[in-house]
């Protein structure tokens, strides 16, 4: 019999999300799978032995002496968060900005003057390796207070060869520090620099000529991530940005139409992208598009609601058209300051972009394919890491009318208790 180092009991709803070898679409999408009196067991090597109720669990599993057992009576049991766009290494922040958006300027008109993004490489490239990973060490802690297991991070404040590199490494050291498995992402192509203005093209050329290849010889990042978007980097720059990453091992990912409908979605959809994020301006064609790949839609409502636009994530049409929908922060000093996965769940419910079952799918088994981590992370199934999340709360259904509270109390990260509140 099986022995369990850690046993997680009496949960008034196991939400497991389980039962599906890809992405939810459709109606699948709001599938999660509750087992009520639900428990979850785990080994030694972190890894899920049993889930089911717990009578079911107990019976198949032999608890070793040691064993954590934690008794979740009254409390709702999630998969662990995975959060699949966050910007969250940075120096500095945007304040000044936010208070100019506020008096009502744009977002793109700060960027074309020199704020925005370029603001943040200013600050990055003045901070050293040591001090960037000790802020992102604390942003990473507070996430990890909200119930998030799995974290993308995504380069893009260097826009320079030791600059980026410097970006991901700090990534790279708290991945291996742990207790978040971190998902390093280049995004050399955020924007061009200011020593490069007026230059777009010459930037490309050492951003596909020397970057790619040095991010990929030194092993710091899975994805490629490019900015395509009127006045950053058009479809076709975007397209030679991604197809160089995917010469050299790196899996497309790309920023799609979050100001306006400028293709990327559809390039998303020709390149084979793993996800297209923002999508507030995609259009019916840009959802054809996608319908029908393996393309993840990641929404990050946290921007839309920062920035204040009107726009909406046609969330609906991307269901009906069977594009599967994952979640994310976007976390970021400019647009989304928010690291918050149960702040996200409840923007995009409150939001009407999706339901409570939806958003929480969207949060944990398809963010977890947005990475390409479906296989490991994302749901509670025997064999998966036993990554979890225990909220204050007898249903999934209060992590979004207790909007704005944050409901976790105990977090599992690899069958270990990372966080658990006090």
């Amino acid at each position: 019999m099986n022995r369990a180092t850690l046993l997680v009991e009496h949960a008034a709803e196991l939400v497991t999300v389980a039962g599906s070898p890809g992405p939810r679409r459709g109606p699948a999408q709001a599938e999660l799978g509750i087992v009520h009196d639900g428990a979850v067991a785990a080994g030694p090597d972190g890894r899920i032995l049993a889930v089911g109720t717990t009578a079911s669990v107990r019976a198949g599993v032999q608890v070793a002496p040691k064993a954590r057992v934690i008794d979740a009576s009254g409390s709702t049991v999630l998969p662990g968060f995975v959060d699949p766009h966050t910007h969250a290494v940075f120096a500095g922040d945007r304040v000044d900005e936010f208070a100019l958006r506020l008096a009502g300027a744009d977002y793109m008109q700060i960027l074309a003057k020199g704020g925005g993004i370029l603001s943040t490489v200013r600050a990055t490239r003045a901070a050293s390796a040591d001090e960037l990973e000790e802020r992102t060490r604390g942003f990473f802690q507070e996430m990890l207070r909200h119930g998030t297991t799995t974290v993308e991070v995504k380069s893009g404040y260097g826009l320079s060869l030791i600059e980026e590199l410097k970006m991901l490494r700090v990534a790279e050291s708290l991945s291996r520090e742990g207790p978040l498995a971190v998902v390093p992402t280049f995004l050399g192509a955020h924007a061009v620099p200011p020593e490069f203005r007026g230059r777009p093209g010459a930037y490309l050329d050492l951003v596909v000529d020397r970057m790619i290849p040095w991010v990929a010889h030194e092993g710091f990042a899975r994805f490629c991530d490019v900015f395509c978007e009127r006045g950053v980097f058009s479809v076709e720059q975007s397209r030679r940005v991604l197809e160089a990453g995917k010469a050299y091992g790196l899996a497309p990912k790309i920023h799609a139409d979050q100001k306006s409908s400028s293709g990327g979605s559809r390039l998303a959809a020709e390149i084979g992208a793993v996800s297209a994020d923002h999508l507030e301006y995609a259009a019916d064609a840009d959802i054809d598009a996608l319908s029908g790949t393996e393309t993840v839609a990641v929404l990050l409502p946290g921007a839309a609601f920062m920035l204040m636009e009107t726009a909406q994530v046609p969330a609906r049409r991307l269901i009906e058209k069977g594009v599967p929908v994952a979640l994310g922060t976007d976390f970021n000093p400019g647009s989304s300051p928010i690291l918050s996965m149960p702040l996200v769940v409840g923007l995009a419910c409150l939001r009407r972009l999706l339901t409570p079952a939806e958003a929480i799918v969207a949060a944990t088994i398809n963010a977890a394919h947005a990475v390409r981590l479906g296989d490991e992370v994302g749901s509670l199934e025997p064999g998966k890491q036993a990554d979890l999340v225990i909220l204050d709360a007898p249903s999934h259904l209060h992590l979004v009318y207790w909007f704005g509270r944050n409901l976790v109390r105990t977090v599992v990260k690899g069958g270990k208790v990372a966080y658990t509140e006090s």
